[in-house]
């Protein structure tokens, strides 16, 4: 009998200790439980609390983190997980915080890629016969005019000639009731289409000249530049119109980071037929 009582005592001293294990602690501070630390299971304390007649606190449940461990704080209720969080990159944040930067990549690579496509690709030239001079030509200039003086002018300059941030970030609604807004639209476009006329083109003419000119004197690129350029006017002249002023449109009215991102998808196109059409020795 006495051996008997004994064994009853001891079995209930054990779980006891157990069932304190389990009880919320009085200290404040957070403990890291391990996800593959055992723990009884929930219908053996039921049944040992009714057996020997104590209370058993509810278990705690938590959610499986596969990023990092479980924390359990002091109030059962409230669990929460923690991790290490994964590298996240945006496109959107890099054109923000480095729109120059971002801009002159874009042009380098579109240009120097759109003239690759018009001689593979429209002239079916070989890859073995592939004009470099003529890359190089397209690639420059991509990277110092529609790159680093596109950018100056159409974001620097038209920001401080018309009120554009109020109209682009405005919803596309908003703007077709904007009518200073789209008056500044209008005008945004005739201003580009004047410097694609006056600037863009015999500028492109000029440093043609002085990749394929064979000179080291800027006078004669200047001179053989110009030359091409009122030889090829009116043919260009119509052809830029009717490519820019839509483009120009829908340029000028998304958000001012995505301005020559989005100019560069038309310019690509504009870019290979100029390369294909005006773009050889």
């Amino acid at each position: 009998m006495r051996k008997r009582i004994i064994l009853i005592v001891f079995v209930e001293v054990c779980f006891n200790r157990q069932a304190l294990a389990f009880a919320p602690s009085t200290r404040h501070s957070r403990r890291t439980v391990s996800l593959c630390r055992s723990k009884p299971d929930v219908q053996d304390v039921e049944v040992k609390q009714v057996r020997f007649g104590f209370d058993v606190p509810p278990m705690p449940s938590s959610e499986f983190n596969p990023a990092g461990s479980t924390v359990i704080s002091d109030d059962v209720d409230q669990v929460s997980t923690t991790g290490s969080s994964g590298f996240n990159w945006s496109y959107g944040d890099f054109a923000k915080t480095y729109p120059n930067v971002n801009n002159i990549g874009i042009a380098t690579i579109k240009t120097a890629s759109a003239d690759l496509l018009a001689q593979v690709v429209i002239a079916q030239t070989p890859v073995s016969e592939i004009d470099w001079q003529r890359a190089f030509l397209f690639c420059a200039f991509g990277a110092l005019y529609l790159g680093a003086f596109q950018y100056w002018y159409q974001v620097n300059i038209f920001k401080k000639l018309f009120d554009v941030d109020k109209f682009t970030s405005q919803p596309w609604e908003d703007k077709l009731k904007d009518r200073e807004g789209l008056v500044n639209l209008a005008a945004q476009t005739a201003l580009d289409l004047t410097v694609l006329t006056l600037v863009y083109l015999p500028t492109f003419y000029v440093f043609k000249a002085g990749v394929f000119s064979g000179t080291s004197d800027p006078s004669m690129w200047i001179s053989q530049g110009i030359v091409n350029y009122s030889a090829n006017f009116a043919k260009d002249e119509f052809d830029l119109i009717r490519v820019w002023a839509p483009a120009d449109l829908v340029c000028f009215s998304v958000p001012l980071y995505l301005r020559l991102p989005v100019r560069h998808v038309v310019s690509f196109v504009w870019t290979a037929y100029l390369s294909f059409s005006r773009g050889g020795h």
